[in-house]
């Protein structure tokens, strides 16, 4: 899960993913970073910790890291929050098959549409929770497809 920061859409959607993932049984390795380097080693933001545990997910121990190339060696599908996010994550692939893993998190849900995942960090708490409507959609489809 890549967002920019590392602090509001892909730790939620690392805990959302996990929660769901092991109400399955699922043996699955999940982890989210940010593009950027803004937020390296800080907890979630409040409001993200704070909706998340409103629907019963727990992500305040959670801290932000940077997305590397290297991250294309550990994971099968990287789940991205926007376009920008997905041209930087693109711009580190190493070649084809890197690239192949990239995809915006929304296409799950909404096929080909590569809509956003808008950034709730300069709003109110109610784009905390559209952000977790539009991931917990997102995650349930990225469960029905293991």
């Amino acid at each position: 899960m890549v967002c920019l920061g590392n602090i509001c859409r892909s730790p939620l959607a690392e805990g959302i993913l996990r929660e769901k993932s092991e109400k399955k049984n699922l043996s699955i390795y999940i982890d989210s970073a940010g593009t950027s380097n803004y937020h390296i080693g800080d907890h979630p933001d409040r409001r993200t910790v704070s909706n998340a545990l409103a629907h019963g997910v727990d992500i305040s121990q959670l801290k932000a890291r940077q997305f590397s190339s290297g991250d294309y060696d550990n994971f099968d599908r990287i789940f991205v929050m926007d376009s920008s996010n997905y041209s930087d994550v693109i711009s580190l692939a190493r070649n084809e098959g890197d690239k192949k893993k990239v995809e915006l998190i929304l296409n799950c849900v909404y096929p080909n549409s590569n809509m956003s995942v808008p950034d709730p960090y300069f709003g109110g708490e109610q784009g905390f929770e559209n952000v977790f409507i539009l991931l917990d959609k997102a995650c349930d489809e990225i469960i029905r497809s293991i």
